[in-house]
C-alpha cells in the first residue's frame, strides 16, 4: 500500500513463530512509506532528551532505531554499559576487566541476566554492555571495559554475558566492531592491518559472541585500511553477513559513527543517536537513485526481525517492576564478582591478615568511591563500599580512619612504622583513564558550516565542557591533570603514590599494596619492597566488602591476570594516543613477550592463592573434529581455594609463522584441601587453524601440536604433551 490510511496495528504478540514474524515483517514493509522505513534506520529524540535533562548522559532511555508509531511497530531503546545498566541507581558490578580476571563463564552469564532484568525494569530493550575490543596495549583508556588481551578468553566471556542479557529479551550488542584499541584518536585513526592478522587476532571473539546468538553489533569510530568502520563494506557485509551468516542488525556508535549515506549500502543499518547522515539525506539518495531501495528494505528487515523475535518471545518474568533494580540478590552477585576477580600478584607470607593484629589503611583512594570512568559506562548505584569502609565494617571498627596519604609521606611513614601491617590503596581514577568525550568537539564537524545546531547537542557539549573544567581543577590531587579520562599517559603509578609506597615499605616490610586500575600497572621501582600486591581493578559497589574478606582470609584470592604486566614500557607494542595512522600486527601481550623472550613481571594467567595446586596426568589425543585433553588438579594446601586451569596449544608453524602458543581453554576449579579433580578440554579444529591469505580460507596445518596445561602462561608452570594432526 505504501500509504497512510491503514488502521492495522502491528504491535508484537507473544508466541509468534519465526514464520509468523517473517510474514508480519513483509506486511509492515508493504504498509510503510519510504520515510517511515528510513526513520527506523536512525535514532531520534536524543538531543531533545539532552535538552530536557541538562545534558545528563543516560537520564532517559535512548531511542536507537526501529519504531513506526503509526503502525504500532516498537522502537529500540538503548542503555549502556559494561559494568551495569547506565540508568537510575542500578547494580554496579566490577568493571569488565575485573570480571575477565575471574575467568568465570557462569558468573558472567548471571551478571548478564541481572543487566537484562534491570534494563527491562528501566524501559530499555537494547544493551551496549558487551565490549570486547582487544587490549593491545595497557595504555588504552577504555581497557577497563574489555576482558583482556586474549581473543579466545574474551570471546568466551563475551558470549556468556550476551547470553545472560538476552535471557530477558533485551537485545545485546557487541562493540566496537572493530580494531578500536586507542581512545583519544578513535574518531580519526586509520588502523592498517593484514587480512590474516584481522581474522586471527582482532575478529575471532566477535564471531564467537555472534555465534552464541548476540543479535546486534555496534560499529567502531576508527578507520580500517583507509575506510571508516561504520561504512566499511568488507567488515559489515562481506565478513559479518556473507562469511559469518549474521542476520541481526548493525548500528553506529553515538555521533560521528558514519560519514555518508552510502554507509547503508555498506551494511550499517542504524545511525545513532540522530539522523545526521541518514534521515532526509538517505531518502534523497534513494529518490535520486544513488542508493537502491533494496538497501533500505534489507536494513529494515534486519531491524524488524531482531525487534520482533525478542518482543514476541516469552519473558522469564511476568513483569519487570522497578524494584528489581539493585535488589539484594543482584548486589550479592556484584559481591561474588568482586571476590572472584581480585588477583593476588605477590605474597611474601603477609596475607592473609589476622584480625588481632594492628593495621593501618593508607592512600587517598582508600576512601574514594572509585568504580571506574565517567563515560558511557558510568553506573550510579545506590551506594558504594570503599576499601576503608569495607575493612572497617569487617573489623567492627566504624571509626577507622586513613592513617596516612600521598599528601604527607613522612607522616604516613611515621604512622606505619609500628604497625603489624600497612594496607596502601593506589591506582587510577576517571581522571587518569576511561572514555574520552571531548567537551570542545566542534559542532561544525557534525553539521557543517552555518548549520542549525540542535539545542540538545548544545546542552550536551556545554555540560561536558563544564564537567571537564571542574574535573581538571581537581585532577592534580590524584596526579591526573590535563583532560579527564582518555588513554593513559603513563603505565606506572602517579609519582606521589610511588613516593607513599616507598616511604611506607621502607619502615614496614609487611606492606600490602592494593591496586585499583583498569589494566596493567608497572611496579619494578616499588614492587620488590612490598610484602604483598593485590590487584582489585574497579571492583564495583561491593568492592570494599570483598577486599576485606580477601585480605583477612575469609576467602582465598582466585583471580588470574587477563593481561601481561611488563617490567618496562618498551615491552609492549608501539602506542600513540594521538595517532593519525597505526599498524596492528599479529603479536601483543604474552604472544609478543614470548616471541621476544621478554620476562614479564607478572605473566598472563598469573594469580596466587592462599593455597597451592599441583597438576599431573595431562593426556591429549586427536579426536573427531579437534583435540581432546584432560588434566588432574589437586589442592595441596590447607584451605579451600579455586584454581583457574588453563590450556594452551603450540603449533607446528612450518607452513606459516604462528605464536609460540595460544590460549585455547580454561576452567575454574574449586577444590577442598587434598581434593583432586580432573578437568576436560576440547579444542575444535577451527581453533587450531590459520587464515590463508592466498586461498582466503582457514587451513589446519598437519604436524605435531603441543598441548600444555597449568596455572599460568609461563612455560615452567605448564605440563606438555604432543598430539599429531
Amino acid at each position: 500500500m505504501n500509504g497512510q490510511t491503514t488502521t492495522r496495528d502491528f504491535s508484537p504478540q507473544k508466541g509468534l513463530s519465526e514464520q509468523d514474524i517473517e510474514d508480519l515483517i513483509s506486511e509492515i514493509l508493504e504498509e510503510a512509506t519510504l520515510e517511515e522505513k528510513v526513520g527506523m534506520m536512525s535514532g531520534r529524540g536524543f538531543f531533545e532528551s539532552m535538552a530536557r535533562t541538562g545534558g545528563v548522559w543516560g537520564a532517559e532511555p535512548y531511542r536507537a532505531g526501529g519504531g513506526i508509531d503509526r503502525l504500532g511497530v516498537p522502537a529500540l531503546y538503548f542503555t549502556d554499559g559494561p559494568r551495569g545498566v547506565a540508568r537510575g541507581n542500578s547494580t554496579c558490578f566490577p568493571c569488565t576487566m575485573a570480571r575477565g580476571a575471574s575467568w568465570e563463564r557462569d558468573l558472567e552469564r548471571r551478571i548478564g541476566e541481572v543487566m537484562g532484568m534491570e534494563a527491562r525494569a528501566q524501559d530499555c530493550n537494547l544493551s551496549g554492555a558487551v565490549c570486547v575490543n582487544l587490549l593491545r596495549h595497557p595504555g588504552w583508556g577504555r581497557a577497563q571495559e574489555t576482558y583482556g588481551e586474549d581473543p579466545y578468553h574474551m570471546g568466551e566471556l563475551g558470549a556468556a554475558l550476551s547470553t545472560g542479557i538476552q535471557t530477558h529479551n533485551v537485545v545485546a550488542t557487541v562493540k566496537h566492531y572493530a580494531l578500536n584499541s586507542i581512545e583519544n584518536a578513535r574518531f580519526k585513526v586509520n588502523v592498517k592491518i593484514s587480512d590474516r592478522d584481522l581474522r586471527e587476532v582482532y575478529l575471532p571473539h566477535f564471531k564467537r559472541i555472534l555465534d552464541a546468538g548476540c543479535a546486534s553489533v555496534m560499529s567502531a569510530y576508527n578507520k580500517m585500511n583507509g575506510e571508516y568502520c561504520g561504512q566499511h563494506r568488507e567488515l559489515l557485509t562481506d565478513i559479518l553477513r556473507h562469511e559469518w551468516g549474521f542476520d541481526g542488525f548493525v548500528h553506529s556508535d553515538w555521533m560521528l559513527g558514519v560519514y555518508a549515506p552510502y554507509g547503508a549500502s555498506a551494511g550499517l543499518d542504524v545511525e545513532n543517536p540522530e539522523p545526521l547522515q541518514y534521515g532526509q539525506n538517505l531518502v534523497d539518495a534513494v529518490n535520486n537513485r544513488q542508493i537502491e531501495p533494496s538497501v533500505i528494505e534489507t536494513a529494515c528487515r534486519r531491524i524488524l526481525r531482531v525487534t520482533y523475535r525478542f518482543a514476541c518471545a516469552q519473558d522469564p518474568f511476568e513483569d519487570y517492576p522497578i524494584d528489581l533494580v539493585a535488589r539484594e540478590d543482584n548486589r550479592a552477585i556484584a559481591l561474588e564478582a568482586a571476590e572472584n576477580s581480585a588477583v593476588l600478584l605477590k605474597n611474601n607470607g603477609v596475607l592473609p591478615l589476622d584480625k588481632s593484629k594492628a593495621v593501618g589503611v593508607f592512600g587517598t583512594l582508600a576512601d574514594l568511591e572509585n568504580t571506574g570512568d565517567h563515560g558511557s559506562s558510568k553506573v550510579m548505584p545506590p551506594y558504594v563500599i570503599t576499601p576503608l569502609k569495607g575493612i572497617a565494617d569487617y573489623l567492627g571498627s566504624p571509626d577507622l580512619k586513613i592513617s596516612g596519604s600521598e599528601t604527607d609521606v613522612d607522616a604516613a611513614a611515621a604512622a606505619a612504622k609500628d604497625l603489624d601491617a600497612a594496607i596502601i590503596v593506589v591506582g587510577t581514577t576517571a581522571d587518569h583513564e576511561g572514555e574520552w568525550i571531548p567537551g570542545d568537539i566542534g559542532a561544525q564537524a557534525l553539521f557543517g558550516e552555518g548549520a542549525q545546531i540542535p539545542e540538545g547537542l548544545k546542552q550536551l557539549m556545554s555540560a561536558m565542557a563544564e564537567q571537564r573544567e571542574k574535573q581538571n581543577k581537581n585532577a592534580g590531587a590524584l596526579g591526573g591533570g590535563g583532560n579527564r579520562g582518555g588513554d593513559r599517559e603513563r603505565l606506572r603509578l602517579p609519582d606521589d603514590q610511588i613516593a607513599l609506597v616507598k616511604a611506607v615499605t621502607a619502615v614496614n616490610p609487611n606492606t600490602i599494596v592494593v591496586i585499583v586500575s583498569g589494566s596493567a600497572i608497572l611496579s619494578p621501582d616499588w614492587g620488590p619492597q612490598t610484602g604483598a600486591i593485590l590487584q582489585t581493578f574497579y571492583a564495583g559497589m561491593k568492592g570494599g566488602t570483598a577486599l576485606a574478606k580477601l585480605l583477612y582470609g575469609a576467602i582465598s584470592p582466585s583471580g588470574k591476570l587477563p593481561f601481561s604486566v611488563a617490567d618496562d614500557e618498551s615491552a609492549y607494542p608501539f602506542f600513540d594516543k594521538d595517532a593519525e595512522e597505526i599498524e596492528y600486527g599479529s603479536l601483543h601481550g604474552y604472544t609478543l613477550f614470548e616471541k621476544n623472550q621478554t620476562r614479564a613481571s607478572f605473566a598472563f594467567g598469573h594469580g596466587l592463592s592462599y593455597s597451592e595446586f599441583s597438576y599431573r596426568g595431562l593426556k591429549a589425543r586427536r579426536a573427531p573434529g579437534g583435540i581432546q585433553a584432560q588434566v588432574s588438579i589437586t589442592n595441596i594446601g590447607s584451605v579451600p581455594a579455586t584454581e583457574v586451569a588453563q590450556l594452551y596449544i603450540g603449533f607446528p608453524g612450518k607452513s606459516v609463522e604462528r605464536p609460540l602458543k595460544l590460549l585455547r581453554g580454561f576452567e575454574r576449579v574449586p577444590l577442598a584441601p587434598s581434593e583432586t579433580r580432573t578437568v576436560e578440554f576440547f579444542v575444535p579444529d577451527a581453533d587450531l587453524s590459520y587464515w590463508s591469505e592466498s586461498g582466503r580460507t582457514w587451513i589446519l596445518e598437519p604436524g605435531a601440536h603441543a598441548v600444555m596445561a597449568g596455572g599460568s602462561s609461563l612455560d615452567e608452570t605448564l605440563l606438555s604433551v604432543s598430539v599429531a594432526i
